[in-house]
Order: structure tokens, then C-alpha cells, then sequence
């Protein structure tokens, strides 16, 4: 009774082995590649990194990818979310930037910010998050 079983027994194990290599390596990636930066210059310029191997690859992508004067990167995330916001009425005045968990959270944390500097029309002009963010 066990020969009429065992080849379907044997398929069930290697297929479920085979499930989890592939979710570990999924994993693995992912989990690797969870490092962002977000920097920001005058007049509303930016560049973002995001899913990057390292913070020090992310921060170097990120000033890179900012086209202003003065760039600084003003935050970094691992597996997390980055927004950046500035006053559409007057890109050179008010920005905010946020970091956080949720994407909708960060998002609000940057318009605050900008609205704290005075801005009156704050809008977002970039955001991410990246891997597990």
C-alpha cells in the first residue's frame, strides 16, 4: 500500500521544498534591498533612492539625482516611506519632507511641514517607500 503512495508523496516534498527556496530567496531580496534616502535642494529640487542595497548607496544616488543648488539628503529610510512637499504657489519657499511606516502618514507629516514653514499651497511633489515599506 505504501509503493502505490510513495511517488505521490515524493512529488508533495519537492514541491513544497522547492516553494520554500524560492520564498526564502524572495525574501532575502527584499529584505537586502530596503535602503532609501531622500535629499532636497533650493526652488524644490530633489532626488530620491530607494530599494537600494546600503544607506551609503542610497544617500550617494540621491544627492546624484538632485539637480538644485545646496542638495542635502534630509532623510533615509530602511523598509519604510519618504515624502517630500513644497509650496506650488512658491516652489523656492516652503517645503517639508516626512518619514514614516505608512505611506499616507508620511505623506501628511511632509504637508505639515511644509504648511509649519508657511507655505499656503502645499502639495507633494515626491514620495516612496521601499521594500517592506
Amino acid at each position: 500500500m505504501t509503493e502505490t503512495y510513495t511517488p505521490a508523496v515524493r512529488v508533495v516534498v519537492v514541491a513544497s521544498l522547492l516553494f520554500a527556496i524560492a520564498t526564502m530567496t524572495f525574501v532575502t531580496v527584499s529584505v537586502a534591498r530596503a535602503a532609501g534616502a531622500l535629499a532636497v535642494g533650493t526652488c524644490g529640487a530633489f532626488g530620491e533612492a530607494y530599494d537600494y542595497d546600503s544607506l551609503p548607496a542610497a544617500r550617494e544616488s540621491a544627492l546624484a539625482k538632485c539637480q538644485g543648488d545646496a542638495c542635502r539628503v534630509v532623510t533615509t529610510s530602511k523598509r519604510s516611506c519618504a515624502a517630500f512637499a513644497v509650496d506650488f504657489a512658491n516652489p523656492c519657499g516652503a517645503y517639508g519632507w516626512g518619514r514614516g511606516a505608512k505611506l499616507g502618514a508620511t505623506q501628511n507629516a511632509a504637508l505639515e511641514a511644509c504648511y509649519r514653514e508657511g507655505g499656503k499651497e502645499c502639495v507633494i511633489r515626491t514620495f516612496f517607500c521601499d521594500a517592506r515599506g
